[in-house]
Protein backbone atom coordinates (compact mmCIF):
# COMPACT_ATOMS: atom_id res chain seq x y z
CA UNK A 1 0.00 0.00 0.00
CA UNK A 2 1.30 3.42 -0.98
CA UNK A 3 1.55 6.09 1.70
CA UNK A 4 -0.26 8.46 -0.67
CA UNK A 5 -3.49 6.46 -0.25
CA UNK A 6 -3.56 7.03 3.50
CA UNK A 7 -2.42 10.64 3.17
CA UNK A 8 -5.20 11.45 0.70
CA UNK A 9 -7.79 9.77 2.92
CA UNK A 10 -6.67 11.74 5.99
CA UNK A 11 -6.57 14.95 3.96
CA UNK A 12 -10.13 14.33 2.81
CA UNK A 13 -11.34 13.64 6.36
CA UNK A 14 -9.55 16.63 7.88
CA UNK A 15 -7.86 18.87 5.28
CA UNK A 16 -4.29 19.78 6.17
CA UNK A 17 -4.95 23.17 4.57
CA UNK A 18 -7.06 24.03 7.63
CA UNK A 19 -4.06 24.02 9.95
CA UNK A 20 -2.93 27.28 11.55
CA UNK A 21 -0.10 29.23 9.88
CA UNK A 22 2.28 28.46 12.75
CA UNK A 23 1.50 24.73 12.66
CA UNK A 24 3.41 21.94 10.90
CA UNK A 25 0.86 19.19 10.26
CA UNK A 26 1.05 16.82 7.29
CA UNK A 27 3.72 14.44 6.03
CA UNK A 28 6.84 15.19 8.11
CA UNK A 29 8.98 12.13 7.36
CA UNK A 30 8.91 9.89 4.31
CA UNK A 31 7.64 10.01 0.74
CA UNK A 32 4.15 9.65 -0.69
CA UNK A 33 5.53 6.80 -2.78
CA UNK A 34 6.66 4.78 0.26
CA UNK A 35 5.22 1.30 0.63
CA UNK A 36 3.51 0.97 4.03
CA UNK A 37 3.15 -2.37 5.81
CA UNK A 38 1.96 -1.26 9.28
CA UNK A 39 0.12 1.73 10.78
CA UNK A 40 0.56 3.09 14.32
CA UNK A 41 -1.55 5.85 15.90
CA UNK A 42 -0.45 7.90 18.91
CA UNK A 43 -1.00 11.34 20.41
CA UNK A 44 2.79 11.83 20.51
CA UNK A 45 5.94 10.23 19.20
CA UNK A 46 8.28 8.91 21.86
CA UNK A 47 11.40 6.76 21.91
CA UNK A 48 9.61 3.62 23.05
CA UNK A 49 7.16 3.81 20.15
CA UNK A 50 9.88 4.34 17.54
CA UNK A 51 12.09 1.55 18.89
CA UNK A 52 9.20 -0.94 18.98
CA UNK A 53 7.64 0.01 15.63
CA UNK A 54 8.33 -2.30 12.71
CA UNK A 55 10.27 -1.16 9.67
CA UNK A 56 8.38 0.24 6.66
CA UNK A 57 5.58 1.54 8.87
CA UNK A 58 3.53 4.71 9.08
CA UNK A 59 3.02 6.51 12.38
CA UNK A 60 0.15 9.00 12.67
CA UNK A 61 0.47 11.43 15.58
CA UNK A 62 -1.44 14.43 16.83
CA UNK A 63 1.51 16.61 17.85
CA UNK A 64 4.13 17.25 15.14
CA UNK A 65 7.66 16.06 15.86
CA UNK A 66 9.04 19.13 14.05
CA UNK A 67 7.64 22.64 14.51
CA UNK A 68 10.40 25.06 13.58
CA UNK A 69 13.12 24.62 10.97
CA UNK A 70 16.08 22.49 12.02
CA UNK A 71 19.52 24.09 11.60
CA UNK A 72 21.47 21.08 12.76
CA UNK A 73 20.85 17.40 13.39
CA UNK A 74 23.09 16.28 16.26
CA UNK A 75 20.84 13.49 17.61
CA UNK A 76 20.78 15.02 21.08
CA UNK A 77 17.35 16.69 21.07
CA UNK A 78 13.85 15.26 21.20
CA UNK A 79 13.14 15.74 17.50
CA UNK A 80 16.57 14.90 16.02
CA UNK A 81 17.04 11.82 18.19
CA UNK A 82 13.76 10.34 16.98
CA UNK A 83 14.27 11.48 13.39
CA UNK A 84 17.42 9.42 13.21
CA UNK A 85 15.56 6.26 14.25
CA UNK A 86 12.64 6.92 11.90
CA UNK A 87 14.96 7.25 8.92
CA UNK A 88 17.02 4.20 9.88
CA UNK A 89 13.88 2.05 10.03
CA UNK A 90 12.21 3.64 6.98
CA UNK A 91 9.25 4.79 9.09
CA UNK A 92 7.04 7.56 7.75
CA UNK A 93 5.36 10.15 9.96
CA UNK A 94 2.13 12.08 9.43
CA UNK A 95 0.86 14.57 12.02
CA UNK A 96 -2.72 15.81 12.28
CA UNK A 97 -2.71 18.79 14.60
CA UNK A 98 -4.74 22.00 14.38
CA UNK A 99 -6.58 20.71 11.33
CA UNK A 100 -8.15 17.82 13.24
CA UNK A 101 -8.64 20.02 16.31
CA UNK A 102 -11.01 22.11 14.19
CA UNK A 103 -12.79 19.30 12.38
CA UNK A 104 -13.03 16.43 14.86
CA UNK A 105 -11.00 16.27 18.09
CA UNK A 106 -12.62 19.03 20.13
CA UNK A 107 -16.11 17.81 19.23
CA UNK A 108 -15.21 14.16 19.92
CA UNK A 109 -13.83 15.01 23.37
CA UNK A 110 -16.83 17.16 24.26
CA UNK A 111 -19.44 14.62 23.19
CA UNK A 112 -17.80 11.21 23.63
CA UNK A 113 -15.68 11.85 26.74
CA UNK A 114 -17.55 14.54 28.67
CA UNK A 115 -21.01 13.56 27.38
CA UNK A 116 -22.17 17.10 26.61
CA UNK A 117 -24.31 18.19 23.67
CA UNK A 118 -22.69 20.85 21.51
CA UNK A 119 -24.95 23.80 20.68
CA UNK A 120 -22.47 25.49 18.33
CA UNK A 121 -18.80 25.62 17.39
CA UNK A 122 -16.48 28.43 16.34
CA UNK A 123 -13.30 26.92 14.86
CA UNK A 124 -11.50 25.53 17.92
CA UNK A 125 -14.21 26.36 20.48
CA UNK A 126 -17.17 24.11 21.25
CA UNK A 127 -20.07 25.54 23.29
CA UNK A 128 -22.50 23.62 25.49
CA UNK A 129 -25.36 24.55 27.81
CA UNK A 130 -24.91 22.71 31.11
CA UNK A 131 -27.04 24.57 33.70
CA UNK A 132 -25.40 23.13 36.77
CA UNK A 133 -23.51 24.32 39.82
CA UNK A 134 -19.81 24.96 39.36
CA UNK A 135 -18.93 22.33 41.96
CA UNK A 136 -21.10 19.69 40.24
CA UNK A 137 -19.54 20.58 36.90
CA UNK A 138 -16.05 20.06 38.30
CA UNK A 139 -17.10 16.71 39.77
CA UNK A 140 -18.65 15.63 36.47
CA UNK A 141 -15.56 16.51 34.43
CA UNK A 142 -13.16 14.99 36.96
CA UNK A 143 -15.18 11.76 36.92
CA UNK A 144 -15.47 11.54 33.13
CA UNK A 145 -11.74 12.23 32.69
CA UNK A 146 -10.72 10.11 35.70
CA UNK A 147 -8.81 13.01 37.26
CA UNK A 148 -7.94 12.76 40.95
CA UNK A 149 -6.87 16.41 41.10
CA UNK A 150 -8.45 19.26 39.13
CA UNK A 151 -7.19 22.84 38.99
CA UNK A 152 -9.94 25.49 38.76
CA UNK A 153 -10.71 29.20 38.97
CA UNK A 154 -14.19 29.71 40.46
CA UNK A 155 -15.92 32.98 39.59
CA UNK A 156 -19.53 31.78 39.42
CA UNK A 157 -21.53 29.41 41.65
CA UNK A 158 -23.81 28.42 38.78
CA UNK A 159 -22.74 27.71 35.19
CA UNK A 160 -25.16 28.00 32.28
CA UNK A 161 -22.79 27.82 29.32
CA UNK A 162 -19.31 26.38 28.89
CA UNK A 163 -16.66 26.75 26.20
CA UNK A 164 -14.24 23.89 25.52
CA UNK A 165 -10.87 23.78 23.75
CA UNK A 166 -8.75 20.65 24.06
CA UNK A 167 -4.99 20.98 24.48
CA UNK A 168 -3.78 24.51 25.13
CA UNK A 169 -6.44 27.16 24.47
CA UNK A 170 -5.87 30.15 26.76
CA UNK A 171 -4.71 32.25 23.80
CA UNK A 172 -8.38 32.20 22.72
CA UNK A 173 -9.73 33.80 25.91
CA UNK A 174 -10.78 36.96 24.06
CA UNK A 175 -13.08 34.86 21.86
CA UNK A 176 -14.77 32.93 24.65
CA UNK A 177 -18.46 33.76 25.21
CA UNK A 178 -19.40 31.58 28.18
CA UNK A 179 -19.53 31.43 31.99
CA UNK A 180 -16.78 28.83 32.22
CA UNK A 181 -13.85 27.90 29.97
CA UNK A 182 -12.43 24.37 29.87
CA UNK A 183 -8.94 24.00 28.45
CA UNK A 184 -5.43 22.86 29.36
CA UNK A 185 -2.05 24.41 30.17
CA UNK A 186 -3.61 27.18 32.29
CA UNK A 187 -0.88 29.36 33.80
CA UNK A 188 -0.90 31.64 36.85
CA UNK A 189 -1.36 34.87 34.90
CA UNK A 190 -4.06 33.21 32.79
CA UNK A 191 -5.95 32.55 36.00
CA UNK A 192 -5.53 36.15 37.16
CA UNK A 193 -6.82 37.43 33.81
CA UNK A 194 -9.83 35.12 33.85
CA UNK A 195 -10.70 36.09 37.43
CA UNK A 196 -10.62 39.77 36.48
CA UNK A 197 -13.08 39.00 33.66
CA UNK A 198 -15.37 36.92 35.85
CA UNK A 199 -14.68 33.84 33.73
CA UNK A 200 -14.47 30.55 35.60
CA UNK A 201 -11.80 28.08 34.45
CA UNK A 202 -11.40 24.31 34.67
CA UNK A 203 -8.02 22.94 33.66
CA UNK A 204 -8.66 19.75 31.68
CA UNK A 205 -4.91 19.41 31.06
CA UNK A 206 -3.17 19.08 27.71
CA UNK A 207 -2.37 15.38 27.44
CA UNK A 208 -5.53 14.21 29.18
CA UNK A 209 -7.87 16.22 26.96
CA UNK A 210 -6.22 15.03 23.75
CA UNK A 211 -5.40 11.39 24.48
CA UNK A 212 -8.66 10.43 22.72
CA UNK A 213 -6.92 11.31 19.43
CA UNK A 214 -5.93 7.67 18.82
CA UNK A 215 -9.38 6.05 19.11
CA UNK A 216 -10.82 8.96 17.13
CA UNK A 217 -8.46 8.44 14.18
CA UNK A 218 -8.82 4.66 14.34
CA UNK A 219 -12.58 5.11 14.06
CA UNK A 220 -12.24 7.47 11.11
CA UNK A 221 -10.02 4.94 9.30
CA UNK A 222 -11.92 1.80 10.32
CA UNK A 223 -13.79 1.18 7.06
CA UNK A 224 -10.69 1.78 4.95
CA UNK A 225 -8.61 -0.51 7.14
CA UNK A 226 -11.18 -3.31 6.96
CA UNK A 227 -11.41 -2.97 3.19
CA UNK A 228 -7.64 -3.28 2.85
CA UNK A 229 -7.29 -5.96 5.54
CA UNK A 230 -5.16 -3.70 7.73
CA UNK A 231 -5.16 -3.04 11.46
CA UNK A 232 -4.05 0.15 13.12
CA UNK A 233 -1.97 -0.31 16.26
CA UNK A 234 -2.94 2.20 18.95
CA UNK A 235 -0.02 3.09 21.17
CA UNK A 236 -0.41 4.95 24.44
CA UNK A 237 2.44 7.45 24.57
CA UNK A 238 3.00 8.36 28.20
CA UNK A 239 2.26 11.70 29.78
CA UNK A 240 5.69 13.24 30.56
CA UNK A 241 4.24 14.67 33.80
CA UNK A 242 3.59 12.80 37.03
CA UNK A 243 1.40 14.09 39.86
CA UNK A 244 2.09 13.65 43.57
CA UNK A 245 -0.08 14.09 46.67
CA UNK A 246 1.81 13.81 49.97
CA UNK A 247 4.57 11.84 48.28
CA UNK A 248 2.29 9.40 46.46
CA UNK A 249 1.88 9.33 42.68
CA UNK A 250 -1.65 9.96 41.40
CA UNK A 251 -3.13 10.23 37.94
Amino acid sequence: MKLKEIYDLLDNLSPFALQEKWDNAGLLVGSLEDEIENIYISIDLDEELVLNAKENSLIITHHPLIFAGLKKVNYNTYSTKLLRELIKKNISLISMHTNIDKTHLNKYFTQNILGFKIINTEEFISYCEVNMSFNDLVKHISSKMELKTTKVVKCNDFIEKIAIVTGSGMSLIDEVKADCFLTGDIKYHDAMEAKARGLSLIDIRHYESERCFSPLVEGLLSEYLKKNKLKAIITASKNPFEFFIEGETVE
